[in-house]
């Protein structure tokens, strides 16, 4: 069995070799058979003896395809609708090849816009729509095998929906040209290349150019222009160009405008004209008799009195400066100059004697020269304020008797002299009766009605009849009788209605009599209208009301009452429409009308209401702070968006109604709820509900706002800024008070239990302390109005302010040495102070930048003026700086050292010379004649004798004695310093009493 297993498995192993063999020959024959000579070397398949366990692959070499080259043979890539697109490829060895298309990477299919040459090498483009549009590329399909070269560089054709169109351009662009202007015109189109242009003149082409130019434009060039382009051999032609419209007109002729009242004038009185032109930017030249009035270029002109030389024939040109434009001249205004003012004719109408009152007398005031004259009337010499024209029309009144005259004016400098005078005299007109001839004054349509009018006595009067203030006129239902006393009305109507009066006239003169008292007829309109009210009258109506409609005629009775809604009839026919529990279902316009209940006649519609039924509004919950402390007042306010004084409000706490007690109140319409003083009771959810005042409406309630209660008081912190032990005059510092629960804080400040001013935020800042804001600092907040809150005070925090020292300047300068040298050294110290200082010197109150120490040399080189010092002394530590020292004044310092040097010299060299002339008189002087004659005492002693004596004079004591000292302060007074500082005085005493008890003798300056 082992054997026979070994054997079938040598067996199959032998089968798949022979099939690989198979497989082997029939691929190595494929490929041999798809190669040509001229494009692919093979290498010959090889096939190996095979063992029967292993097996080697042959290898084949393939060659690769060449590359398309794609061109554009037409004109442009960018066409319109029936335009076309020619696109060539070209590969190497075409005739082994055929052309595949390819558009946005995908082979074309054949459509009737697309078309070929044989074997494809040309594509042509019919731009027959946007579809056309794409990326063209194009490859080769080899005819003997499988093989596809790789894709050609695309070509992007676009096609434009619609044909372009031309932009005609017009420069100047001004709507209206004149004569001998020039203009340009320039066609573009924004998109394509390749165009070429052509404008058109009122349909006619006149030019092959994107531009053309008129140089001096007439008439013959107004028009409508357009242009249009075209491009390529087939003539493909884009959309007109909008037209242009160019008018070519005349200047316009200006108008000259009298803009006084008159041309023709007296002496004195002013004439103004203007001339204007209908279009702006127009300049002004003026005529007189045809010639220019030169320096005259504005648009009017004014003679404020004028002459006899004034007069004469005006007119004005008009000027485009920017445009070199001229007028033709202006119509013309002559000017006429009078030299008297004449007297003016009175007259009177009618010429009646007498008049009667209620009659009206016409007089007319007539002056034969020029016009727009304001007339003066008079009456019995006095002057009648309300008659100013030439014609005075007065209604005559038994006091209207008397003279009357007139005089004429005009401007403020014109006047004529009065006319003659008219006597008028006036007498009574009686009135007349107005009377009912029928029974009733108020009547319906179709009635009839007379009324009559009459004299109390006389004959010969007519009457005119008035309704409402209007005449009365005959028509088909109104007559009268031949002297139109009485008054018929057939057939009444509504137009017939109102009160009526009537007036008598006297035959053959405008005599009227005052009219009579007046009677009203009443004719009920042929269609009334009902006014239709609601219940409740509000504006507003909510959902779950009750509502009542109600229509009423307001004339007569009798009436049944139809309704509708949205112009459809409802089933309802009496005067109250009610609807219970409205809801939106009822939401429309309503309107009604009536009708006589046994006839056909109906009223007109009433007007119509609108009712709309809205949703209950929900309030809303305001509210300070929600988070209190014990005994804090606290206030909610609960209201509507809208109307919010309408309503009523009922507050919840935890969903319960919430009572007033003795913590708790609310305000009239309980909007606002007010917790007085708040505890741990109080804290919980709120919210409100809303109840209309007027109407029984309730709201839902409001969302819930939770009040939070503390159980203890606010506690604050104090803080200190800087956080330094010490202070010092000057410094500044600032506490800040923290609090750091709830919000709307005021803050409070105490030094040592006493309250401090109040300062805004919760600091509270001093920028230069002085010694007596020493003290413990605390703070306090509190907040409300009524009941308002204190916070417990703070910590306690100390505030010690100390005296900033002072720096002092000292002069080092001994007085010894004042006969070595003449500067002086000042040194600048901090007294009582054991810190590190460093110092800053002024002279002057000017800064001497080259000095930090705490020494100072004055010399007449560096202060030739001998200047007011002070020093500043400075450190890193508390305090940082000092104050600044007393001024050191140096002038009669040095003075009084020279001057010392000076006396110094002078004794010395003077004590030498009497000491040698005492030796000279000693040698030469004679002998005393009797030897005992007492001895003269010696007028100069000796050095030994000087010491000895304790009365000789000293004059450096002399000088440094009080008297010295006393004359100080006037030579201070006289140069307006200090001559030395406090320390100098205090040596110079000091010296003095040296220089006693050392009995005369020269010591020592030095301090």
């Amino acid at each position: 069995m082992t054997r026979l297993r070994n054997t079938a498995s040598a067996g199959a192993a032998q089968w798949k070799m022979c099939l690989i063999r198979v497989f082997l020959v029939m691929y190595s024959t494929a490929v041999c058979g798809a190669q040509t000579v001229k494009d692919v070397t093979s290498t010959p398949f090889s096939l190996t003896s095979f063992e029967p366990t292993s097996m080697e692959a042959s290898t084949v070499s393939v060659p690769e395809p060449p590359l398309p080259s794609l061109q554009l043979q037409s004109s442009w890539l960018e066409v319109f609708p029936s335009e076309k697109v020619e696109l060539r490829c070209n590969i190497s060895g075409s005739s082994d090849w055929t052309i595949v298309w390819l558009k946005d990477e995908k082979e074309l299919v054949p459509e009737p816009n697309l078309s070929f040459s044989a074997d494809k090498p040309i594509l042509t483009i019919t731009a027959a729509s946007q579809m056309i549009s794409g990326s063209y590329s194009c490859k080769g399909q080899h005819k003997t095998s499988s093989v596809r070269s790789l894709s050609s560089t695309s070509l992007k054709v676009t096609v434009y929906q619609n044909k372009p169109k031309a932009t005609l351009s017009q420069s100047p662009n001004f709507n209206k040209m004149f004569p001998g202007e020039l203009i340009n015109f320039k066609c573009l189109v924004d998109v394509a290349s390749g165009w070429e242009y052509q404008l058109y003149h009122n349909g006619t082409e006149i030019k092959a150019q994107d531009t053309h130019t008129i140089v001096s434009i007439d008439h013959s060039y107004s028009g409508e222009y357009f242009c249009k382009a075209k491009r390529g051999k087939e003539q493909f032609y884009t959309e007109p160009s909008e037209t242009t419209s160019v008018q070519v007109s005349d200047p316009p002729t200006p108008s000259l405008k009298l803009l006084s009242p008159w041309l023709d004038v007296f002496k004195g009185e002013s004439v103004h004209f203007s001339c204007e032109v209908s279009e702006p930017n127009w300049t002004y030249s003026w005529d007189k008799n045809r010639h220019k009035i030169e320096d005259l270029d504005k648009s009017s002109l004014i003679f404020n009195s004028v002459t006899q030389t004034d007069q004469g024939d005006y007119a004005c040109r008009a000027h485009l400066k920017d445009r070199r434009v001229t007028s033709g001249l202006s119509n013309t205004a002559t000017v006429k100059v009078y030299e008297n003012t004449p007297e003016p004719t009175l007259s009177k109408v009618p010429d009646f004697t007498p008049m009667y009152a209620g009659e009206t007398v016409n007089f007319t005031c007539t002056v034969n020269m020029s016009t727009d004259w304001i007339y003066q009337w008079y009456e019995n010499g006095e002057n009648i304020p309300s008659a100013t024209g030439k014609t005075f029309s007065l209604p005559l009144s038994l006091s209207n008797g008397g003279y009357y005259s007139c005089k004429a004016t005009r401007g403020e400098t014109t006047s004529t002299i009065h006319s003659r005078e008219i006597q008028l005299d006036v007498h009574e007109i009686p009135v007349p009766h107005l009377k009912n001839m029928t029974e009733w004054l108020d009547v319906f349509p179709t009635e009839s009605v007379k009324l009559s009018c009459g004299m109390p006595r006389g004959s010969g009067w007519t009457y005119t009849w008035y309704k409402a203030g209007e005449e009365v006129k005959v028509d088909d239902a109104v007559s009268f009788d031949p002297d139109r006393s009485i008054l018929s009305i057939s057939s009444a109507s509504a137009k017939h209605e109102g009160p009526y009066k009537c007036k008598g006239h006297l035959k053959d003169r405008s005599v009227s009599s005052n009219t009579a008292s007046e009677l009203s007829l009443t004719v009920y309109e042929e269609h009334p209208k009902p006014v239709m009210s609601q219940e409740p009258k509000a504006d507003k109506l909510y959902v779950g009301e009750s509502v009542s409609l109600d229509c009423k005629v307001e004339i007569s009775s009798g009436w049944e009452y139809l309704w509708s809604k949205d112009g459809v009839a409802l089933p309802h026919k009496s005067r109250t429409f009610k609807m219970n529990d409205a809801n939106s279902s009822v939401n429309g316009n309503y309107e009604c009308t009536a009708k006589r209940e046994k006839s056909t006649y109906q009223t007109q519609p009433s007007s119509r209401r609108s009712l709309q039924i809205s949703e209950i509004p929900v309030p809303q919950l305001k509210h300070g702070w929600l988070d209190v402390f014990p005994s804090e007042s606290v206030r909610l306010s609960c209201g509507m968006e809208e109307n919010i004084s309408d309503w009523t409000y009922t507050w919840y706490k935890d969903k319960q109604k919430v009572q007033a007690n003795d913590t708790v109140s609310f305000d009239s319409d309980a909007r606002n709820l007010s917790i007085s003083s708040a505890a741990a009771k109080h804290a919980g959810p709120y919210s409100c509900s809303g109840k209309l005042k007027s109407r029984p409406v309730y709201s839902t309630s409001s969302s819930e706002l939770t009040l939070l209660v503390y159980d203890t008081k606010p506690r604050v912190t104090l803080m200190q800024e800087p956080e330094y032990d010490e202070m010092h005059t000057w410094d500044s510092v600032s506490f800040s008070c923290h609090i750091n629960v709830s919000s709307g804080w005021e803050y409070l400040w105490y030094k040592d239990g006493t309250p401090l001013p109040l300062q805004s935020g919760h600091n509270y800042n001093i920028s230069s302390v002085v010694t007596k804001d020493t003290g413990l600092y605390t703070c306090q907040v509190k907040r409300g109005v009524d009941a308002i809150l204190h916070s417990q005070q703070s910590q306690a925090v100390k505030l010690e302010v100390l005296e900033r020292p002072k720096a002092t300047i000292l002069l080092l300068t001994g007085w010894s040495e004042v006969f070595a040298t003449d500067s002086l050294v000042l040194r600048c110290e901090v007294q009582a102070s054991n810190d590190q200082w460093n110092y800053t010197w002024f002279r002057e109150g000017i800064q001497i930048n080259s000095l930090t120490s705490e020494k100072h040399s004055v010399t007449p080189q560096n202060n030739p003026e001998q200047s007011l010092y002070t020093c500043q002394a400075n450190r890193t530590g508390q305090p940082s700086y000092s104050k600044r020292s007393d001024s050191f004044k140096t002038k009669n310092l040095l003075l009084k050292r020279r001057v010392l040097l000076s006396i110094s010299g002078v004794l010395f060299f003077g004590l030498i010379a009497v000491l040698l002339g005492c030796i000279v008189l000693r040698f030469i002087r004679k002998p005393a004649v009797n030897d005992d004659k007492p001895e003269e005492e010696n007028l100069f002693l000796t050095m030994a004798q000087l010491k000895d004596r304790s009365d000789a004079p000293d004059p450096m004591v002399e000088y440094l004695t009080d008297e010295g000292l006393n004359a100080l302060p006037k030579e201070a007074d006289e140069n307006g310093t200090l001559p030395i500082t406090t320390e100098e005085g205090q040596a110079l005493m000091t010296e003095s009493d040296d220089t006693e008890e050392n009995k005369g003798g020269l010591v020592s300056f030095k301090q």
